[in-house]
């Protein structure tokens, strides 16, 4: 999984004003074919003077702005399976995200990410023109795998919202990290903010916003460890940033200094899985608690990191 983003940027020249957006694309960039410009402009990934743009037979414009944003994912949009739903009622559904999956619309698509995707799978055959009802209350990073719950009804947009504003939602996660932390188990509390250039958080002295992370030590190997964590607040790369601190990274996860490979395996995302939920209905006020076991590809990096002699 690619987590790089490019941009290409061009100004509509004279002699090109009038073009098919789609044509326009293949002629002005050698490496987009007339078929991937196709696909580009589906997925939501091209914009003229700052709007997304989603008709390849738009006409351009002389001295428009013309920008292609790249994530470097399939261009085939994800379309969500069956047995990634694990619960659905009236009013909720809960999802078992992807990896190399974005939540919500991008520069680079709007179609294709778990957001468009549900909309897709709850639109109503008899009536394609309404849109469903959809609420979205949590975000999980793009590389990022798991549990994810979403509303689906009016009557529960406000509820939910509420559940997970005053943190009646217990959220754990299970990751992979470079070094086993030290304590063992522990409760990290800072102020994160955001350093917009690098796009990463930090913990600082002031001036951020309050993060509560306890973590527990589940298993430790020679090159790395499993541990368990509880978000007690939802801050943007909150694991990934206190964990990061405490000296031991996300595999995978670059960004806050984690490695990309671990016993020359190479590793395509940071390994961090949503695998518990649980929070009162929002309408019914029945509990709910969802489980979801590893992924394939941590359980994979566990058995090489056990077969490493100590």
């Amino acid at each position: 999984m690619n987590m790089k983003w490019s941009i290409l940027k061009d100004n509509v020249q004279p002699e090109a004003g009038g073009q098919r957006l789609d044509l326009y694309l293949s002629q002005t960039f050698p490496d987009i074919s007339r078929t991937k410009a196709k696909k580009l402009i589906d997925l939501g990934g091209v914009h003229l003077d700052g709007r997304r743009v989603r008709s390849c037979s738009k006409p351009v414009s002389r001295g428009q702005s013309v920008e292609v944003y790249l994530d470097h994912l399939p261009l085939d949009p994800y379309r969500l399976k069956e047995t990634e739903i694990i619960y659905q009622d009236p009013y909720l559904i809960v999802i078992n995200k992807p990896a190399a999956v974005d939540t919500q619309p991008t520069h680079a698509r709007f179609k294709g990410t778990l957001f468009e995707a549900l909309l897709h799978h709850l639109k109503d055959p008899f009536r394609p023109q309404q849109s469903p009802e959809l609420g979205m209350v949590q975000r999980l990073d793009r590389g990022t795998s798991g549990l994810m719950v979403f509303s689906t009804h009016k009557k529960a947009h406000k509820g939910l919202t509420d559940i997970f504003v005053e943190h009646q939602v217990k959220k754990e996660y299970l990751a992979l990290v470079a070094a086993a932390p030290t304590p063992a188990a522990d409760r990290i509390e800072s102020l994160l903010a955001r350093n917009r250039k690098e796009n990463r958080v930090k913990s600082v002295a002031r001036g951020g916003k309050l993060a509560i992370t306890q973590y527990r030590t589940v298993d430790a190997y020679r090159d790395g460890a499993l541990v368990a964590v509880e978000l007690l607040t939802g801050r943007s790369h909150q694991i990934r940033a206190h964990l990061s601190e405490r000296g031991s990274p996300l595999l995978g996860d670059e960004r806050y200094g984690g490695p990309a490979q671990v016993l020359s395996q190479a590793i395509d995302r940071p390994l961090l899985h949503a695998s518990s939920l649980a929070f009162s209905h929002p309408v019914t006020g029945k509990k709910l608690q969802f489980n979801l076991p590893l992924p394939d590809d941590m359980l994979a990096i566990i058995e090489l990191l056990k077969s490493a002699p100590l």
